[in-house]
């Protein structure tokens, strides 16, 4: 069997493959472009980004592509769906560094640490920096899969009400209620942070509007580490400067990298970071231990393959 790699994983990582599938071929690559045996592919290894439909038109043998990564939004999933090729992806895997960082921004907000940073800068001994807490704090989650149940358990760690949006409405442990998302605008007013880890998909892709910030309480604070275009950034933008909301945290825009001459960046009341929320040291290792256990249920023709993902619906 024939298995492409379209990024190369650490060598360590590379003999484990090896060890663990000595009758498999392994190919790595630092692109897809660069893949000259792709046709010969069976198997294929991506992040998701570079796939095309003249890349899965070249590739006959083709029969899995494994996700390395949780977005999907650029696969070409009709070509893939009429070939009836498995996907399965790395969902899950980011809930951890994303709850993390997400509770880092939290508690930044309610700790005002990058004020004290300035005052430390000016040798300012200012003690009357109104502070809070997370205690007691509305937290209202934008989708309740992974990520955002773990980013509900640890919440509920510093003892913050939790609720929850989702399709279904379906409820779950760490939520104190999960609502189906025609309850959204009648929840915002309620919440002290407002965490979006939605993916792109057609009934997400601007679902928060001018109103939906007009709702929202002045105090209370929006992270964004799901997608950028979650919401058009001219409404973002004028809902920050007309104090509609105290701060906006974030890390995915519609255009990345972010524009240098974009008016974000000058905006007093938002923290950019670079799409780095899902970033940390053991991101491949997860991702390949997924797609270990799928290979041996591949090479048993088995079917319950972890995140198997459906082409029709995008994940």
């Amino acid at each position: 069997m024939k298995i492409l790699f379209t990024f190369r994983p650490p060598r360590t990582w590379q003999d484990q493959l090896s060890t663990a599938f000595p009758e498999e071929t392994f190919s790595y690559y630092k692109s897809i472009e660069e893949a000259e045996d792709l046709a010969e592919a069976e198997v294929i290894v991506t992040f998701g980004e570079d796939l095309t439909k003249e890349h899965i038109d070249h590739c006959p043998k083709l029969k899995w592509i494994m996700v390395a990564s949780a977005g999907m939004e650029k696969m070409p999933f009709q070509s893939i769906q009429q070939r009836g090729i498995l996907v399965t992806n790395a969902r899950g895997i980011h809930k951890i560094p994303m709850a993390e960082f997400t509770v880092g921004y939290m508690l930044n907000h309610v700790k005002r640490f990058p004020e004290f940073l300035d005052l430390q800068e000016q040798r300012t001994w200012n003690k009357r920096l109104s502070i809070g807490e997370l205690a007691g704090k509305h937290l209202l989650m934008l989708g309740t899969g992974a990520i955002g149940t773990e980013i509900a358990r640890l919440a509920k760690a510093f003892r913050m009400k939790t609720t929850g949006v989702n399709r279904s409405g379906h409820e779950n442990a760490y939520f104190d209620r999960i609502y189906t998302m025609d309850k959204l605008s009648t929840l915002l007013p309620q919440a002290d942070f407002i965490v979006s880890i939605l993916p792109s998909t057609e009934e997400t892709r601007h679902l928060l509007k001018k109103e939906d910030f007009e709702a929202m309480k002045e105090t209370a604070a929006f992270i964004n580490i799901g997608r950028g275009d979650l919401l058009e950034e001219e409404v973002l933008m004028e809902a920050l400067k007309n104090n509609e909301i105290a701060h906006a945290y974030l890390d995915v825009f519609v255009e990345e990298p972010l524009p240098d001459n974009h008016p974000l960046w000058s905006q007093e009341n938002v923290t950019i970071t670079p799409h780095i929320s899902s970033v940390t040291s053991e991101y491949v290792p997860r991702a390949l231990r997924i797609f270990m256990n799928n290979l041996e249920i591949y090479k048993e023709n088995g079917t319950d393959y972890e995140n198997k993902v459906d082409p029709q619906k995008g994940y």
